[in-house]
């Protein structure tokens, strides 16, 4: 057996039983966190103490990865305005940043990989887009150590209510997919990177090949085809940048404007939106991990404090996103997008209106 064809077994493999690997994913997560991290309390009380956030972090995560966005959209609203009202107690802007990127990682990592096994990300197009929005993802992150609470709801307002109007201008309709013509037909696309024969062995017919013009053919795992050009990259890198400094500061930003940037360049809606799961969960878990530890970088930030972090939030935010994210898909195909589309835009505008107000107020 050759390199290349270990290579696709082992790809085959993983894909075929995502659902272990990703679920074994926050079970590790959450035993490393209760016997290896810095807490600030301990006990059942300590860790039992926000266990229902669990419920409105699985509806959450559903409905974002549903349409595409960055999980953070709503998980920080959600702490900011409903948080207080049941805990009794404020978040300060950056550990509600960090518990929004650190929940979004996993859930979005856990969605962008049953996309890819549904085969509708573009990997070679997502893998362009990470590499271009992580010097904007590192600045924004640096830049919310040192940005006093008004001037960040100002911005996270601002945010939404951009992503809000993003939103209702985006066609979550155009260019959907055809049946393909039979497996005959189907048996001809190779596997996305061109190495593995999409035979009746692989995981559905999913697939990919790409004529000498440019133009891409995709077939997903339900036998789905889409057609659609690679071009347009200076659109999308300019949305992907400014999306990326908010990514950054706030946790979400470059999955809203992404999105918007592929389906005006005509990437499929689906294929859009599995593509952005990729760029959004890889440049979140560089956030993270920015917000975690580049404190002590900047002038007037924090030194590294893993303490500081609510452990006993993120335990149950975690699992709750990676099951929200597994849904997703499912919900993608069977429901109307664009009623999901909308509703969040609304959703979107009402918030951006309170923390208006939010901010006025703390001037």
């Amino acid at each position: 057996m050759n390199t290349s064809t270990r290579s696709d077994t082992v790809q085959k493999t993983f894909l075929k039983y995502q659902h272990v690997f990703v679920f074994l994913a926050p079970l590790l997560f959450v035993v490393g966190v209760y016997f290896g991290a810095p807490t600030e309390g301990s006990g059942a009380s300590y860790w039992f103490e926000y266990w229902w956030l669990f419920i409105p972090f699985i509806v959450g995560a559903t409905i974002v990865n549903t349409v595409g966005i960055s999980g953070s959209a709503l998980f920080v609203p959600f702490l900011i305005f409903i948080f207080p009202i049941i805990a009794g107690e404020t978040l300060t802007p950056e550990t509600l940043v960090k518990v929004g990127l650190i929940s979004e990682s996993f859930g979005l990592s856990s969605s962008a990989l049953a996309f890819i096994q549904y085969g509708l990300v573009d990997r070679r197009l997502a893998i362009t887009l990470v590499a271009g929005g992580v010097p904007f993802v590192v600045a924004g992150a640096l830049l919310s150590f040192v940005i006093p609470a008004p001037v960040f709801h100002l911005l996270l307002g601002l945010a939404l209510l951009t992503a809000s109007y993003l939103l209702f201008k985006a066609d979550l309709g155009h260019e959907e997919p055809n049946q393909s013509d039979g497996p005959e037909e189907r048996a001809e696309v190779s596997a996305d990177g061109g190495s593995m024969p999409n035979d009746a062995e692989k995981l559905g017919p999913a697939g990919v090949e790409t004529a000498e013009d440019g133009t891409v053919r995709r077939v997903d795992r339900d036998g789905n085809d889409y057609s659609y050009s690679r071009g347009g990259y200076l659109e999308r890198f300019a949305n992907y940048s400014v999306g990326g400094v908010f990514q950054g500061l706030a946790g979400f930003g470059i999955g809203e404007l992404g999105i918007i940037s592929m389906l005006r360049t005509k990437v499929p809606v689906r294929v859009a939106i599995g593509t952005n799961h990729i760029v959004v969960a890889l440049t979140a878990v560089l956030a993270s991990l920015v917000h975690v530890f580049g404190g002590q970088y900047v002038p007037g930030g924090h030194s590294i404090s893993l303490a500081s972090t609510p452990w006993n939030m993120v335990i149950w935010t975690v699992p709750a996103t990676v099951t929200g994210g597994q849904i997703a898909p499912y919900v993608s195909a069977t429901l109307d997008t664009s009623f999901i589309k909308k509703g969040v835009g609304v959703l979107f505008a009402i918030i951006a209106v309170a923390l208006f107000v939010m901010a006025a107020g703390g001037f």
